[in-house]
């Protein structure tokens, strides 16, 4: 194997800067590729093993699709983590056959267990604590439909869970704003997540002048009244500026993080956006197996 140590991709932030960009950008391309089928076969030769040691299916199937459609070799290994074999162990019998791994599990521990001990870059396609992919999918398609990431004000109407920290995670690295809006109970406070481009706030009317709109399902010991005036309706989002754009977290509660009819609204654009998932871990794959 001939890949440098720092290609992994547990944390948004794990990349610098210029490559996650260069990323994005080359999402965009990608995305055109797609829609005329004219797909560049960069993963041709590599074998990639995308291992689902977890719950979810959106990002790990695209990840075999997009290996596939760029001529390369995806298989699925039942692999449970942190059971009978030791992580270390599992990461050498991976390298015996595998360029790349692709791994959805739910401890960031365990990622950084397997990376550390395994020649293969890893990518985090889920956790408990982040989310990684996901963010950088919603960012490609923010910058495909804005032409720029600069001076961005994403608002999460979200609780500390993977989905908003993976957002906390690219408002290290990337030019723009993010503000958690929600009870404080819920709110970031992770001294290795807190920086100067992200606040925390329960004052929904950073929703007004928001570029992009986020959300989340509700905690699971969280109470209706509680949370009630930070559900997402079509009427809040009328009072906000022109041009946002409303994201709301697959998989979506109506009646709950969001009404029907902001699910309705011309703003939500959140199936169109999951479509850049693909794009965007195809540009990910495509630069770490370079």
């Amino acid at each position: 194997m001939n890949f440098t140590s720092n290609r992994d991709f547990l944390e948004f932030h794990s990349l610098p800067p210029s490559i996650t960009l260069g990323i994005i950008d080359r999402a965009d391309q990608l995305a055109r590729h797609w829609h005329e089928r004219t797909m560049p076969q960069a993963l041709f030769g590599k074998r990639v093993g995308i291992i689902v040691d977890d719950t979810g299916w959106r990002n790990t199937t695209a990840f075999d699709l997009g290996v596939k459609a760029m001529g390369g070799i995806s298989a699925q290994p039942p692999i449970n983590f942190s059971t009978r074999e030791p992580t270390a162990d599992l990461a050498g019998y991976l390298d015996n056959w595998f360029d790349l791994l692709v791994v959805r599990t739910k401890e960031l521990a365990t990622l950084h267990e397997l990376a550390a001990a395994a020649e293969a870059p890893v990518i985090n396609a889920r956790t408990r604590t982040n989310h990684p992919c996901e963010t950088l999918g919603d960012l490609a398609y923010i910058k495909s439909v804005r032409g720029t990431l600069d001076g961005l004000k994403v608002v999460g109407i979200a609780p500390d869970a993977n989905i908003l920290r993976s957002w906390v995670e690219a408002s290290r690295s990337m030019p723009m704003h993010m503000v958690q809006v929600y009870p404080e109970r819920w709110h970031v406070t992770d001294p290795d997540l807190l920086n100067p481009n992200f606040e925390s706030s329960t004052d929904i009317r950073h929703l007004l002048d928001a570029d992009v709109i986020i959300t989340d399902s509700w905690p699971t010991d969280a109470e209706e009244e509680t949370l009630a005036e930070y559900r997402v309706s079509a009427s809040i989002l009328n009072e906000g500026k022109q041009g946002t754009i409303f994201l709301p977290c697959p998989p979506v509660t109506r009646g709950r993080e969001v009404t029907v009819d902001a699910m309705l609204y011309p703003a939500c654009q959140s199936q169109v956006a999951k479509a850049f998932l693909l794009h965007a871990q195809n540009a990910l794959m495509e630069w770490m197996t370079a």
